[in-house]
């Protein structure tokens, strides 16, 4: 645990303002952090020698509809060297963009093709965003919560109800 707190604290040094609130839980820690500053502090916990967050196992996101910002990009990080697990969250709102964390985690490629392909959120620098599991011309992104439960009419595209 004393790992964590170490990464909380160089985080809140470095990036006063864009630690957004900090959460611990059964031993866990989350970090709300701001959208625009993902990639900088991503970058930092890889690289930093007292953390080294260099495996990304999970990157995903939640559909929070109709809150604003609508959905929540979560990324799973773990330090091999401290054994510890971190929780990073940034808000993004429905049609805006994210810079990729591909260029730090080569995993980040197909799960942020996942997280496109199932939400509709675009990541910018992203090597090759394109759907992973659906085919090309599938309407609309499934785990939305807006999307019809009876799934698509494949005569027509679909358009979510605002």
């Amino acid at each position: 645990m004393a790992e964590i707190n170490l990464a909380v604290k160089k985080l809140e040094e470095k990036f006063p303002n864009s630690v957004l609130e900090v959460k611990t839980f059964r031993g866990e820690t989350t970090l709300n952090v701001s959208k625009e500053k993902v990639v900088e502090i991503c970058k930092f916990l890889y690289s930093d020698p007292d953390l080294q967050f260099q495996m990304l196992t999970d990157l995903c996101a939640v559909d929070f509809f109709p809150e604003r910002p609508r959905f929540e990009v979560v990324y799973l990080l773990y330090s091999m060297k401290n054994n510890e697990r971190l929780r990073l969250k940034t808000r993004v709102e429905e049609n805006e963009s994210i810079l990729s964390v591909e260029s730090i985690w080569k995993a980040a490629n197909w799960l942020e093709r996942e997280v496109y392909d199932l939400f509709g959120i675009h990541f910018v620098n992203h090597p090759d965003l394109r759907r992973i599991l659906l085919w090309d011309g599938f309407h609309g992104h499934p785990l939305r919560k807006d999307y019809p439960v009876e799934g698509p009419d494949f005569d027509k595209p679909f358009v979510p109800e605002v």
